[in-house]
């Protein structure tokens, strides 16, 4: 323990935990990321059926979401994450389950919320462990570059995941990467056992847990809903979130069709993997993109309108490279737009409250999720993948509004300051 606690006193150590972490969570879900829509339709779902067992899983999110931020900012980080991971790990094996026998919907739509509730405990937690462990041991960078490096780190998760889950899948069964998936959850819930440890946080160890959540709750709205910077961005993830989900599940089954063989596994691993190159490359841009605005609110809303542009042209092209070539874009400029929204809103949030309010912006994008992706899905069925592409670009932008509420509230994080 003491080899531990003398890891933890330096940021840069901090970082490489968290990196890591971070790294085993998008490659255990990337297992699946490029054959799950593929999955659902296999175990003989409909789109809109197979959109709508992912609205269940949004649906967990909502449910869950403030107690379990909840329960991160009273019996800690890591003890929600590890939560997490054990959650996960028992949800996605109820999942295959309902694959293997074919199940009702019902139990899709009860594994689906239960794989969210596991999401929910890894939602705000391991970023405010972040924050704050950064913040006592005096780091003096940038919160966006720390960021963007998760977001590389993930991007290699998930190209390594995706690209083999495809492989795997190929030449095995559509089951076999819901295995993997366990199996690294497990691998990751030994980990942060070891090396996460709460710092610049102490757990609260009152007895009275109803008053403690009620407090929690309360404050948790106070610098939330109640802190108008913070409330037009939540408001904003509403358009954002559902939508980016359902561009991602459907992005196979719709560039599979454009490519002309709706079996090719391999192939809809590659186009995960390729999500996943952008998401690098998105890490990457982000500082520099950053740099081109004077304010974070000016990057969001530059990238909002590029990337709903983005998703009309894909809609109208009928040829699988350019769709690939633009989504490639878009998933670039998705990525490296997300951590400075995380920057900003991290900047104007106190510590006590910081899982439960991010688990609060992460519920708000949620609950579009919830009537997004079904209706989206429907439209596919009713008319085409890119039918639906073009309806996801304008409900997309219409989260533009909101985030041009928050630049006028000139919120102190908002301001770009200069790389130190």
């Amino acid at each position: 323990m003491d080899v531990v606690r003398k890891v933890l006193k330096r940021p840069k150590n901090i970082q490489t935990i968290y990196l890591y972490l971070v790294l085993g969570n998008t490659l255990a879900t990337s297992f699946i990321w490029g054959i799950n829509t593929i999955f659902l339709l296999d175990a003989g779902l409909s789109n809109f059926e197979a959109f709508l067992a992912n609205a269940f899983y949004t649906l967990g999110f909502v449910i869950f979401e403030v107690p379990t931020g909840i329960i991160a900012d009273t019996w800690g980080r890591r003890t929600s994450y590890l939560l997490g991971c054990l959650t996960l790990a028992v949800s996605t094996a109820l999942y295959l389950l309902m694959w293997q026998i074919h199940g009702p919907f019902f139990g899709w739509a009860l594994s689906s919320i239960l794989l969210g509730l596991g999401y929910t405990f890894f939602s705000g937690a391991l970023e405010a462990w972040l924050v704050d462990a950064l913040h006592a041991t005096n780091y003096k960078g940038s919160l966006d570059g720390v960021f963007a490096k998760g977001q590389i780190v993930g991007g290699v998760a998930m190209l390594t995941g995706s690209v083999m889950g495809g492989v795997i899948a190929q030449f095995s069964s559509l089951g076999i990467p819901y295995v993997l998936r366990s199996l690294v959850l497990l691998v990751n819930f030994a980990t942060a056992f070891l090396l996460m440890k709460d710092l610049g946080f102490s757990p609260r160890k009152s007895t009275h847990y109803l008053k403690e959540i009620k407090n929690i709750f309360k404050a948790s709205i106070d610098n939330g809903l109640r802190n108008p910077p913070v409330k037009w961005m939540m408001f904003s993830a509403l358009f954002v979130s559902g939508v980016s989900f359902y561009i991602f599940y459907a992005l196979q089954p719709f560039l599979l069709e454009l490519y002309g063989d709706k079996t090719a596994y391999t192939v809809a691993g590659l186009i995960a993997a390729l999500t996943a190159v952008s998401n690098i490359a998105g890490g990457f841009a982000a500082p520099y993109i950053k740099r081109l605005f004077a304010k974070r609110t000016s990057a969001l809303l530059a990238g909002g309108l590029f990337t709903g542009i983005i998703l009309i042209l894909v809609s109208l092209t009928n040829n699988f490279f350019i769709a690939v070539i633009l989504i490639f874009i878009w998933g670039l400029l998705f990525a490296a737009l997300s951590p400075i929204r995380q920057a900003y809103i991290n900047g104007i949030i106190p510590s006590a409250q910081r899982a439960t309010v991010l688990s609060f912006d992460s519920l708000v994008g949620s609950s579009g999720g919830i009537v997004t992706q079904p209706v989206l899905g429907k439209i596919a069925d009713i008319y085409s993948y890119s039918t639906s592409y073009m309806v996801a670009a304008f409900i997309q932008m219409g989260s533009l509004p909101f985030i041009y509420l928050a630049r006028r509230e000139k919120a102190k994080s908002d301001k770009v300051e200069e790389e130190k």
